[in-house]
């Protein structure tokens, strides 16, 4: 860039997220309702994707939650079914425990590959597999718990298991292992429709140089634009608001652009 010249404005990203359960989406209220039977079955995932690529998403975010074998065959033919229809960027995670892993998935036609209690049990797979793919398609997502008055933890397995990990000082070398882009996901807030983590979304985005994007809380068009604000955050996820006929991703936008927020229309 020239001296002088006026940095280019980077358009904030509307994700939505579909959790893929036995083929099919679903949609829990918050972490841990899988094991106690209170999913709710939303619809056919390439049905959803194709209804979001037309509604102007910027990328979708596939979290396969069965992750079995039988489960990432069922993953592998809807990412394949979705890259064949839809012309936004694909995210795909869940189970993925590999570099091998992450070449099916991207093979299959994914753009990116989200790793979460993987990289936490081996945090070389992030370097690993940055250096196999380039950086640009290893998204590292971080489930963050308060703990304390200004402590958040990084839990695994689905947000039941404590790892004692500072989630700042988590996402920072993640980064520093190859990591492209951060998801971070607020444990209390996920499902709750009550607005996002503000507090840990901004310290995050403001320790790492890669985009962040934020996950779990979004209630209202006023909550993601809270989050970009105030959070600092690159991009908002969102699942219920948009699966349940809510909010559709143009609403959000329009809303976003509204308040003087870069996005794509």
């Amino acid at each position: 860039m020239e001296r002088g010249s006026i940095p280019p404005v980077i358009a904030k990203r509307v994700i939505p997220c579909l959790d893929v359960h036995g083929g099919q989406v679903t949609r829990g209220v918050q972490f841990g309702k899988a094991e106690a039977g209170e999913l709710r079955n939303v619809g056919d995932p390439v049905a959803l994707a194709l209804r979001y690529n037309e509604q102007g998403a910027d990328e979708m975010v596939f979290f396969d939650i069965t992750a079995t074998a039988h489960g990432r065959s069922t993953m592998v033919d809807v990412i394949e079914r979705a890259a064949d229809q839809c012309f936004m960027p694909l995210t795909v995670g869940g189970g993925i425990k590999s570099v091998e892993d992450m070449y099916t998935m991207l093979r299959a036609g994914a753009d990116k590959i989200s790793i979460n209690s993987s990289a936490l049990a081996n945090p070389d797979l992030i370097r690993a597999g940055a250096e196999k793919y380039g950086s640009q398609c290893i998204v590292v997502s971080i489930d963050a718990k308060r703990v304390g008055p200004d402590r958040w933890e990084v839990f695994s397995h689905g947000g039941r298991k404590s790892t004692g990990r500072d989630a700042a000082a988590w996402a920072v070398e993640a980064v520093a292992l190859g990591a492209g882009e951060i998801v971070l996901n607020s444990i209390d807030a996920d499902g709750t429709k009550a607005g996002f983590d503000l507090v840990i979304t901004r310290r995050i985005s403001e320790s790492v140089g890669v985009p962040v994007v934020a996950s779990g809380g979004a209630g209202s068009l006023a909550h993601m634009a809270e989050v970009l604000l105030e959070g600092r955050a690159d991009a908002v996820l969102a699942a219920s608001i948009f699966h349940f006929g809510q909010h559709t991703v143009g609403d959000v936008k329009q809303f976003l652009a509204s308040k003087n927020i870069p996005v794509r229309l």
